[in-house]
């Protein structure tokens, strides 16, 4: 197998990897966007915005990878290193949606829950 093919079989495992976890997020983040902007106009952008990070970054870090195929190097070890810097570029992806997602989530202030504790307990 030569390097190009084995090249381009990462690149289509990491575009097959990124496709799954778009399709496993998409419902749960629509919903959680579509509370944060108020119109389903403004989630539907933002959705579409998230899921193309999710499937670019991945594939940004797999075709930084260049594999090197000769007989000491197994083609399943060079694919192998590809994939990782693919997962790398996903789990980054997915971590930085959800900390930016996550800081526009709004917060439940402490006197709130101080008065809504000394209403229950009168």
């Amino acid at each position: 197998m030569s390097s190009v093919s084995v090249f381009m079989t990462g690149v289509g495992l990491t575009a097959l990897i990124a496709l799954v976890v778009v399709v496993y997020l998409n419902p749960h983040l629509k919903k959680i966007l579509t509370d944060l902007c108020g119109t389903t106009e403004r989630a539907g952008f933002w959705t579409a915005f998230s899921n193309i990070t999710l499937v670019l970054v991945p594939m940004i870090f797999a075709m930084g990878y260049r594999p090197v195929i000769s007989d000491s190097s197994p083609i399943v070890m060079e694919l192998a290193q590809q994939l990782k810097w693919a997962l790398i570029g996903t789990v980054a992806s997915v971590l930085i949606l959800g900390v930016v997602i996550s800081r526009f989530i709004p917060k439940p202030s402490s006197t709130r829950a101080i008065k809504q504790v000394t209403t229950q307990s009168a």
